[in-house]
């Protein structure tokens, strides 16, 4: 036989004789064949297949019964949270759409009331400058007939001047041409002419 591996040598007691105890695992040479690696060796090719089998089958089992339930359970927990995101997300969003509906609502009916508010403040104020329009022209009326009617006073007094001052001047004409006029008759010739 010959030694595999490193050895060690125990120290002999101190009564004893010195003899060298090899500690260590030794593998018969026989076993060992020259050049030939030992997976590569067609007479284990047997055992190895029945281990290969064993061990994938032990693998599977391993996979089947404990890896791939926690990657099912991993994946289903996250589509589920992600299910809920999108279902929370489309809620928020009718939510919005609501809100903004709602927000476009109350800002046509402020619209319509400024609108309303508007028209009502331009009838009144129409209304007002037709009430002013319609006392000042009024005013400007009475001012206008009172005017008329002074002025017709007027023209009348001045008329009545005016015959009184014609007949004199006609007489006064007519002494100067003639010599003697008569009232009478003057005075109904300018009233024929001023008719």
């Amino acid at each position: 036989m010959t030694p595999a591996y490193g050895q060690e040598t125990a120290p002999a007691d101190q009564g004893a004789t010195e003899t060298n105890v090899i500690i260590g695992t030794e593998v018969p040479h026989e076993a060992v064949e020259e050049g030939l690696f030992p997976p590569f060796n067609p007479e284990s090719f047997a055992s190895q297949l029945v281990w290969l089998a064993i061990t994938f089958g032990l693998f599977y089992l391993f996979l089947k019964r404990v890896a791939m339930p926690r990657l099912a359970g991993i994946v289903e927990t996250r589509s589920n949270r992600i299910a809920g995101d999108l279902d929370q997300a489309a809620k928020m969003k009718e939510e919005a759409d609501a809100a903004v509906a709602a927000y476009e609502q109350e800002l046509a009916q402020a619209r319509a009331g400024a609108m309303a508010i508007g028209q009502q403040a331009r009838d009144a104020a129409e209304a007002e400058v037709d009430a002013a329009r319609k006392k000042v022209e009024a005013e400007l009326d009475s001012k206008l007939a009172e005017s008329e009617a002074h002025i017709a006073s007027i023209k009348s007094s001045a008329m009545k001047d005016v015959g009184a001052i014609a007949e004199s001047t006609a007489s006064a004409i007519i002494e100067q041409l003639v010599g003697k006029a008569d009232k009478a008759g003057v005075a109904s010739a300018v009233k024929s002419v001023a008719g």
